[in-house]
């Protein structure tokens, strides 16, 4: 079965921004709907459905946390991102209590973005077979829970620390598939530095401790690249 096309709906009134934006997403696989104002994306919400919104704050007549709560009056579930040359934790708070997934700072790094994006769709759509629910994973002999922050094997239970569990979360929601360095640490960190890829080297070792009961389970490390989280059964 193919992979899902997602469908987002871009709401940006800079002509520049909103042109490559929309481009360069499009070019990453997503079906993409350009809506140039507030008013705009509204009509286009009546009208179609979308997996996921991202709008621009500072537009003229409707701003973004205007935009938002419309939006969600018409789908309460949809998750959207903030992008923002506003970077005030003021405003960066009242983003979050209106109910953003994530909240970008302008200018945008296109690849942080995407990255972004495919995290952010692969938490709320897992579509794995060994997810069994938003927040489950079976993973070998072991039950993750990631809302929990808990790892159980047979009768033991690890509670994980926050990292651990954003890291092991990551690695799940990627079974079997490359994980590259930048992507875990743009996702989790914000940062693609030295010091935090040291910090998930070391949460690495604890989660490769956590899952040694199950030799079929494993997380490989492939060398100057990432890691795959291995499951074997």
């Amino acid at each position: 079965m193919a992979d899902k096309i997602y469908r987002i709906i871009l709401v940006e009134d800079d002509p520049t921004l909103g042109y490559l934006l929309s481009e360069y997403l499009q070019m990453k696989g997503f079906h993409i709907t350009w809506a140039k104002n507030g008013k705009m994306a509204l009509n286009e919400m009546d009208a179609n459905t979308y997996d996921l919104g991202i709008l621009d704050i500072m537009m003229p007549e409707m701003d973004g946390f205007t935009l938002a709560k419309e939006m969600k009056i018409r789908n309460s579930t949809l998750p959207f991102i903030f992008l923002s040359a506003k970077s005030l934790k003021i405003d960066v708070l009242k983003g979050f209590s209106l109910g953003a997934v994530d909240y970008l700072k302008k200018p945008i790094d296109e690849e942080e973005l995407v990255i972004r994006i495919q995290m952010l769709l692969s938490r709320l759509s897992p579509n794995s077979q060994d997810v069994t629910s938003k927040n489950e994973y079976k993973l070998g002999a072991y039950r993750f829970n990631s809302l929990n922050q808990e790892l159980v094997y047979k009768e033991q239970t690890i509670h994980l620390t926050t990292k651990e569990n954003e890291v092991l979360e990551f690695l799940a929601t990627h079974k079997n598939k490359l994980c590259r360095h930048k992507d875990i640490l743009i996702g989790i960190w914000r940062k693609n530095d030295y010091f935090n890829k040291k910090s998930l080297n070391v949460f690495i070792t604890h989660l490769r401790k956590y899952l040694e009961n199950d030799p079929s389970l494993k997380i490989e490390n492939v060398h100057g690249q990432g890691f795959i989280l291995r499951d074997d059964q």
